[in-house]
């Protein structure tokens, strides 16, 4: 089964490939920047993102693909960035998180993936969740984003001190995909 990934973050087809092996899929690549509309909600992100590159790629609407969005939620700060994760990082990054929470006791804070996957014309959702702490300080130089401050709870070590094969049994996104995966290979085998 071939399907797309459509995303301009390298990282995260990475992650997605080396899941979709475990299943015998094939995921390729589709390099896009799209715009994502600001939204308090991830799937509506998400399944807005994914009717608008089909409106905008007729090469894609005949083809199975799927997109991801997901977004950092602290407790001790209502939520924030959520959706806005992207825009946060992109502005104030990992240090000005960091510096929010300076005088925070409640690190606790999740990281949740939602994916959106086109099939014959119907959009279907898979999302995922992982519960973790945002630590004191910038620790380890792998992974992207927010990686370097959240250590998921059953963890040790922050997600950007793991290995990608590491960091796939932990993460949201590696939930959502694998809820993915797992519904495309029953489906399949029916």
């Amino acid at each position: 089964m071939d399907i797309f990934f459509v995303t301009h973050n390298e990282f995260k087809y990475m992650e997605a490939k080396q899941i979709a092996q475990e299943y015998d899929i094939s995921v390729e690549w589709f390099n896009l920047e799209y715009q994502e509309i600001q939204e308090n909600n991830l799937t509506a992100i998400a399944n807005t993102s994914c009717l608008q590159i089909l409106r905008d790629n007729e090469n894609l609407v005949d083809k199975n693909f799927f997109l991801e969005d997901a977004g950092l939620f602290v407790e001790s700060l209502n939520g924030f960035p959520g959706p806005y994760s992207s825009y946060v990082l992109h502005t104030i990054g990992n240090d000005g998180i960091l510096q929010l929470m300076k005088k925070e006791e409640n690190r606790y804070a999740y990281f949740k993936s939602v994916v959106a996957y086109h099939s014959g014309g119907k959009i279907h959702n898979f999302q995922g969740i992982t519960d973790g702490t945002i630590i004191h300080e910038i620790k380890g130089d792998k992974g992207f984003g927010f990686d370097p401050i959240f250590r998921p709870l059953e963890s040790e070590f922050t997600f950007a001190e793991m290995t990608l094969k590491t960091k796939n049994l932990y993460s949201h996104r590696q939930k959502s995909l694998r809820e993915m995966f797992n519904s495309l290979t029953t489906f399949a085998n029916k």
